[in-house]
């Protein structure tokens, strides 16, 4: 378990940004915190609104480096295409 922590937490500081699926476990959660703490664009996609709902929202989920999304998988990834182009 030390090995694969050290290697996920390897892979958020050398990620560009990353990209947390809702409904997402702790593991998730804390590459999440990483990404914010080191400054990385995070995208947060959701299927539905759960990222407005007041019980169900995190007040790091509304922070200005997070790109909230929702709705189908395929609009999630053109929208990130579409933003990462620019960036370029």
């Amino acid at each position: 378990m030390k090995e694969i922590g050290f290697h996920e937490k390897n892979a958020v500081l050398d990620a560009d940004f990353i990209i947390v699926l809702l409904p997402a476990g702790k593991g998730s959660h804390i590459e999440f915190g990483i990404a914010l703490g080191q400054g990385k664009k995070v995208y947060l996609h959701s299927p539905n609104d759960d990222l407005n709902n007041l019980e169900t929202t995190s007040t790091f989920y509304h922070l200005s480096s997070v790109k909230k999304s929702n709705g189908t998988i395929d609009e999630l990834i053109s929208r990130i295409t579409k933003k990462q182009m620019t960036f370029n």
